[in-house]
């Protein structure tokens, strides 16, 4: 057979394959669905059972705010030994056990009574969302992806994005039902709805006969052509000893100095600092999470386009400007420019975070490795409201503390630039 007809025939066949919708793609979906539902019945929700609980039972914020710091911690704890589930025996089984154990936070935190109760419930819900949200979920991505890495892991984050979209029902349900009800309903439809996405989840393409991106294995000229992708896979001791492995946690962790810092004291800011009323606010997160849903498709747009490492380090100047925006706003305008830029840099940044990962140390240990470098990034998750709060409580307003954290994700665009793919 001639060389032209085996390339007719490799074309042939990827042809075929095209007109089948690759099981990647429906994966991609059902971790959309269950980011979505993850983020709007908790992550944004979480500010309205704070502010419920404390008014009811009078509990004081700094306590309830704890609760944010345990799932951060908890699942910085965990990752290094999920990562290793993950590459050992795959995401499927622990994904359906995280959407159960989700589920039972919810309807335990419906029949609490005390501040204990409520950090028990906290933890469960936050062992949930490590066994089922983000972290496993991406893992999991990177197996099925390659030459569409960015823009799956993009696709997903929609659903990331679009679950601050549902906050105003829960508020609703909670204003006219209560927080119990609010509670036991929001575990009833992670089961009802999380049960069935768990189940599509598989943990490589192998295990049902596919192949990754769905396509062939490109001839050997072409694989050799692909320069953006790891030349050999490396173990997580091998990724631990390289520059890249560090410079792209520590910039990881700064954004999420202020990625963190927005979502816990941006309201208090704009209310006590700027004069805004909380309907004012509202609006004001409203359009930051408009934009960023516009940051995540540009990343399915440009994501594996462009070199991820430059638009990651672009979009910590984004950080850096909109905090600062937010931070000396004198005009409506500046406050919506504030909304516009921190939301595309985290839109966009955000899922080509594990995406680089995957790119520079192949997929061998990428859980471990992921894992890993989620004990880094959890330093900033934990430190910037922190940081934030103290300089608060020092100065009176968030403008010294709000300050120091935009020049620190400017900085981070630096340690992004520098972090090359290991050779």
């Amino acid at each position: 057979m001639s060389s032209d007809e085996r390339a007719a025939q490799h074309d042939q066949a990827a042809a075929g394959r095209r007109l089948k919708i690759f099981y990647g793609w429906r994966m991609v979906a059902a971790g959309a669905g269950i980011q979505f539902l993850y983020t709007g019945l908790l992550l944004q929700a979480f500010g309205a059972y704070v502010a419920t609980l404390s008014q009811e039972r009078g509990w004081s914020k700094t306590a309830l705010s704890g609760g944010a710091a345990l799932q951060s911690i908890e699942g910085a704890l965990l990752g290094p030994a999920l990562g290793w589930l993950i590459d050992r025996f795959g995401a499927r089984a622990m994904v359906q056990v995280g959407i159960v154990v989700f589920a039972a936070g919810f309807l335990v935190l419906s029949q609490i009574d005390t501040l204990g109760g409520f950090y028990g419930a906290v933890l469960l819900l936050a062992l949930g969302t490590s066994l089922a949200g983000y972290f496993p979920l991406s893992v999991t991505l990177v197996h099925w992806f390659q030459r569409h890495r960015a823009r799956a892991l993009s696709l997903m984050g929609l659903g990331f994005a679009a679950g601050g979209f549902g906050v105003p029902l829960v508020g609703w349900v909670m204003q006219h039902h209560g927080w119990r009800t609010t509670a036991l309903a929001s575990g009833v439809l992670m089961l009802v709805l999380g049960w069935p996405l768990a189940r599509m989840i598989r943990g490589r393409p192998a295990d049902i006969g596919e192949t990754i991106d769905g396509l062939p294995p490109a001839p050997p000229d072409e694989a050799a052509a692909a320069s953006d992708l790891p030349t050999r896979d490396f173990t997580a001791r091998e990724a631990l000893r390289t520059p890249a492995f560090w410079l792209l946690a520590g910039a990881h962790g700064f954004a999420l100095l202020v990625v963190t810092a927005v979502n816990v004291h941006a309201i208090s800011h704009l209310k006590e600092g700027l004069g805004y009323s909380l309907a004012q606010a509202s609006l004001v997160i409203m359009l930051m999470t408009l934009s960023q849903a516009g940051g995540v498709l540009m990343g399915v747009a440009v994501g594996d386009r462009w070199d991820k490492r430059h638009v990651a380090a672009g979009c910590m100047l984004l950080h850096m400007a909109g905090l600062l925006m937010l931070t000396y706003a004198v005009h409506p305008l500046m406050v919506g420019a504030f909304a516009v830029m921190h939301g595309l840099a985290w839109g966009l940044r955000g899922p080509l975070m594990q995406a680089i990962r995957a790119d520079y140390f192949g997929l061998q240990a990428i859980g471990v490795i992921m894992g890993l470098s989620a004990l880094i990034v959890s330093l900033g998750q934990i430190g910037g409201p922190m940081v934030a709060g103290a300089f608060a409580d020092l100065t009176g307003n968030y403008r010294a503390g709000f300050t120091v954290l935009a020049l620190a994700a400017g900085s981070g665009s630096l340690l992004f630039v520098l972090a090359r793919k290991p050779r």
